[in-house]
């Protein structure tokens, strides 16, 4: 991998990583920021993007050949941030076969039967896998959080919804992750910070083009009412949340050729960290494949 491209990536992604939340405001981070680039260099950007696509792909097959760390990413945004375009650019040139995508809805008879991480950890990734969760255990400090009536679809014993319980899942889901990159999967977490008048103007643009009304639904529009109540929610869940070993990555939204680029240089720069290396051939398994290629060569 070119130390070049890999600093390239670093200095994408390094303005957006939170490790320590305790001085994160939601307000120092401009969703439509763009660093130096300007929408004439768009161009210049996709070029840059299928470069990281390439990287990415290098890296994730050296991934899967070592076969010992895993990467989970976790997107989580508002309504037409561009999350599921994210995962489809950024992921464009990844192996299928060492890659899992899911995206979790509202939580099923099943989940709610169970505790609030059951469902995520059913699918965390394999050693030598990268992990895809489009949301997350993260709405519960979320959705939840900004509609509480919610707590009371999943069973607890009424005596634990109290005052604390919001700061008690923080703590849970970062003691969780912390157990989890301690077992050798690295967690990356990304909020894809769209603005409000865009997501109005992605929404309007849903519903003139006949072949996007699909993409949105009442429900979505009323959740706009909550607006200021997410951004409280996802300002705390960060505040919590980001660690040095499983960070946030706030990345703006705006402008989506520029969110693509953000998450392809955390996710390159991530994979870099780990010193990842093709598995090393012992003497004795080079001999044996020194035997293989002559029988190979002998054969008719």
């Amino acid at each position: 991998m070119k130390k070049d491209l890999i600093k390239k990536a670093r200095a994408f992604a390094d303005p957006y990583k939170i490790t320590n939340g305790k001085k994160f405001r939601l307000r120092d981070y401009d969703p439509a920021d763009t660093l130096h680039l300007v929408s004439e260099d768009k161009p210049r950007a996709k070029e840059g993007l299928q470069m990281g696509v390439d990287a990415l792909a290098e890296l994730q097959d050296v991934l899967y050949a070592q076969d010992k760390w895993s990467v989970l990413l976790i997107f989580q945004a508002m309504d037409a941030a561009g999350k599921d375009g994210a995962i489809k650019h950024v992921m464009s040139g990844v192996n299928p076969q060492g890659c899992q995508v899911y995206s979790f809805k509202a939580p099923t008879s099943d989940d709610l039967d169970h505790d609030y991480l059951w469902r995520c950890m059913k699918c965390l990734p394999e050693r030598g896998r990268i992990g895809i969760f489009n949301r997350s255990y993260y709405e519960e400090t979320l959705v939840v959080r900004v509609h509480p009536e919610y707590l009371q679809k999943q069973k607890l014993p009424q005596e634990l919804i109290t005052k604390n319980i919001w700061k008690q899942r923080y703590e849970d889901i970062a003691a969780f992750e912390r157990y989890l990159h301690r077992n050798g999967v690295l967690v990356l977490k990304f909020f894809l910070h769209v603005s409000e008048e865009e997501q109005k103007k992605r929404f309007l643009e849903r519903i003139d083009n006949k072949n996007k009304n699909w993409k949105l639904s009442s429900a979505d529009a009323k959740e706009r009412a909550y607006w200021k109540d997410y951004m409280k929610a996802y300002e705390e869940t960060i505040q919590n949340t980001a660690t040095k070993e499983s960070p946030w990555y706030v990345v703006p939204a705006d402008n989506k050729w520029f969110t693509r680029l953000v998450v392809a240089g955390a996710v390159i720069d991530a994979l870099d960290s780990l010193n990842l290396e093709y598995p090393k051939v012992s003497a004795q398994q080079k001999a044996d494949l020194a035997a293989v290629k002559q029988a190979l060569v002998s054969s008719s």
